[in-house]
């Protein structure tokens, strides 16, 4: 039966598709229909990462390969927009800070006339002196006038201008920090999911984790904890599905928030990052670190709230990092 070319696809005889990407990607949509979920473009590239795990891995190659030249980094472009709105926000307050020293400067500048003005007085064959001060000293009044004026404008464009920062941070979706989503999206991020969840009926997961605690005892350096920290966000990014939601919660806890993932999925991904990072090393001067991250897991339930649940994980995140040998634990209901 011979081939031809459809619109770049190779089908066959019948019209069926012969390429690759084109019977994995029906593949997908059966595995839609199959668990009764709507084939939105959400779903379809949330379904696409996850049926890939099970693939060889010169089928993910192949795949990835493809997916790398279409790939807009929509994200990565969002995050870079944020970043430099803040360092241009940063740049504006130490131009003030400039105004603000000069202004400071002059006003000093004025004390030490008047300073000199009081030691010519009591010298009479400095007149002709004292009569220059006192037109330097009309000059600098005036220009310390003008200075204070715009000081003072200054001062009210860095309001306006901090305030709409401030109003667009409340909007950001990104951690400065570690360049992962922030925990305000991350926590809308999840109030969504469990909406889903009623809706499709299906589960999904959480995973908390944190630099181990044996780690933080070991080093007093904060730059290389936080450099520590760095590394483990970088490995969150690398190994996660694309449906996958990494965020930074505060503190150095991340959470990962694992879609249409149930509890026991969820406790074999929590092992491989344990695994993953375990095998990490991190060189400070002379001395190897194998780094070490506790990790906490729950299945979404309707029975807690958001909040409750990452509570909950947190405390089982916690509870591993006291454990001498528990690589990860499960949130207790």
């Amino acid at each position: 039966m011979g081939e031809n070319k459809r619109g770049g696809i190779s089908v066959n005889a019948l019209g069926e598709p012969t390429s690759d990407l084109e019977i994995y990607s029906k593949e997908v949509l059966t595995a839609l229909i199959r668990d009764n979920l709507p084939p939105t473009p959400s779903n379809f590239s949330m379904y696409f990462d996850r049926l890939m795990e099970d693939k060889s891995d010169s089928f993910k190659q192949q795949i990835n390969g493809i997916l790398e030249l279409e790939d807009s980094n929509d994200d990565e472009q969002s995050r870079e927009l944020e970043q430099s709105l803040k360092k241009g926000f940063t740049s504006v307050k130490s131009i003030l800070q400039v105004g603000a020293n000069l202004y400071k400067n002059m006003a000093l500048m004025t004390k030490i006339l008047d300073k000199h003005k009081a030691e010519l007085k009591e010298s009479p064959e400095s007149q002709s002196v004292l009569k220059i001060v006192k037109s330097l000293d009309n000059d600098v009044a005036k220009l310390n006038t003008i200075l204070k004026k715009q000081t003072t404008h200054m001062k009210t464009l860095y309001d306006e201008t901090a305030s709409i920062v401030k109003n667009v941070e409340n909007e950001t979706i990104f951690d400065n920090q570690y360049g992962l989503y922030n925990r305000r999206y991350f926590i809308g991020k999840l109030e969504q999911e469990a909406q889903l969840m009623v809706e499709f009926k299906h589960k999904s997961s959480l995973i908390t984790l944190k630099l181990s605690r044996e780690i933080g005892e070991q080093i007093s350096n904060e730059k290389a904890l936080m450099l520590m920290t760095r590394t483990i966000a970088r490995l969150l990014l690398k190994t996660s599905r694309r449906s996958d939601i990494i965020a930074h919660y505060g503190g150095g806890v991340f959470a990962m928030m694992l879609k249409h993932t149930n509890i026991d999925n969820a406790k074999n991904a929590a092992q491989r990052l344990y695994d993953l990072v375990s095998s990490s090393n991190f060189f400070l001067a002379e001395h190897e670190i194998n780094l070490k991250v506790a990790i906490g897991v729950s299945e979404l339930s309707n029975k807690m709230n958001t909040e409750e649940i990452v509570i909950c994980t947190i405390d089982a995140m916690n509870r591993c990092d006291e454990s001498a040998n528990a690589n990860y634990m499960v949130c207790e209901r």
